[in-house]
């Protein structure tokens, strides 16, 4: 029975996961004008009076639910692996309901949404990375710890460089998504095979 679980929530991270690459790559065209997929990053898509916001930020709700699923019976026996998933998930599910500042910044918006925004992402990236970093400590294939240790740290480089590099910022973000829900696919699926 925790078996079947734990392929079911596989799956429904796999689908929220599809979905929120899906968004990534359409939802722009719907955004607002001028949006560029490489230059925009994806909280722009849900950020405060962007248009269709809501969707992108059901998207994050769903893989914040779905990693957290995944990952708990992965990291059964494993106290410090499942507070930093939780952290990580919460922190990820609360940077779609605090919304990111409009890309248009001559509109009124809410300043203090738009910092706790802020902090929800880093705190979401910092607990992935050290919890994928923790994670390398487990499984006892090389491949694995190897693949747990490389993602933790791309993703905490994605993220500087997408804060650092304006131009390049949408690309650096979608790298990272694709890193970070990819990994979590993959990991958390190996203990049900």
């Amino acid at each position: 029975m925790a078996d079947k679980k734990n392929k079911i929530a596989i799956i429904f991270l796999g689908a929220a996961s599809g979905l929120m690459l899906l968004l990534m790559f359409v939802l722009p065209w719907f955004s607002f004008p001028g949006y560029s997929i490489t230059r925009n990053d994806i909280w722009e898509l849900g950020a405060q009076f962007s248009p269709h916001a809501w969707i992108i930020n059901i998207s994050i709700v769903l893989l914040s639910a779905g990693s957290i699923l995944a990952g708990w019976s992965y990291f059964d026996g494993f106290i410090f692996h499942r507070i930093l998933l939780v952290i990580f998930g919460i922190s990820f599910l609360l940077t779609a309901v605090f919304n990111h500042s409009p890309v248009n910044t001559a509109i009124s918006y809410n300043l203090v949404e738009a910092g706790l925004h802020t902090y929800f992402a880093a705190t979401a990236v910092l607990s992935f990375t050290i919890m994928s970093i923790a994670t390398s400590f487990i499984p006892e294939r090389q491949k694995e710890r190897l693949s747990a240790l490389a993602s933790g740290v791309t993703v905490l480089i994605l993220s500087v460089l997408s804060s650092e590099s304006e131009p390049f910022a949408g690309l650096w973000q979608r790298l990272m998504f694709l890193i970070l829900s990819g990994w979590m696919i993959i990991q958390f699926n190996s203990n049900t095979n």
